[in-house]
């Protein structure tokens, strides 16, 4: 159990910012077709984040021409390159599955703030 953990400790170590349920980001994810490897962005909002450790995971939905996407990202995978949060929801759930049930206009997300005395490692980093 030492093993696995100190291994994912290593991969832990990445600078990620502060997101959670509700808030709309940007995914850039490096996925391979054939032989090159590019970069595809999915955007959308966060519907759920679960798991612990290094199988912590989250869910991103979407409305792609009319038709309802979800991926569900690890967040420490090395394969994603860059997480942007573009804005942030005000919500009182964990876990949004009622925004597969509404439709159109319905499924927004209240606007919220930035979170309040949440800074990120390189943040800290900075003011030290």
């Amino acid at each position: 159990m030492d093993i696995l953990y100190k291994v994912g400790q290593t991969q832990m170590n990445r600078e990620l910012p502060d997101f959670k349920t509700g808030d709309t980001i940007k995914v850039h994810y490096t996925i391979r077709e054939f032989e090159k490897p590019r970069i595809q962005v999915f955007q959308g909002i966060v519907i759920q984040k679960k798991g612990s450790g290094i199988n912590k995971t989250f869910t991103v939905r979407k409305i792609s021409h009319g038709v309802a996407v979800e991926r569900i990202f690890p967040l420490y995978s090395p394969l994603i390159q860059k997480i942007e949060v573009v804005s942030y929801g005000d919500v009182r759930r964990a876990k949004l599955f009622y925004l597969r049930k509404l439709r159109s206009k319905s499924t927004k997300v209240k606007r919220g703030k930035k979170p309040i005395g949440k800074t990120t490692k390189k943040e800290k980093e900075t003011t030290e």
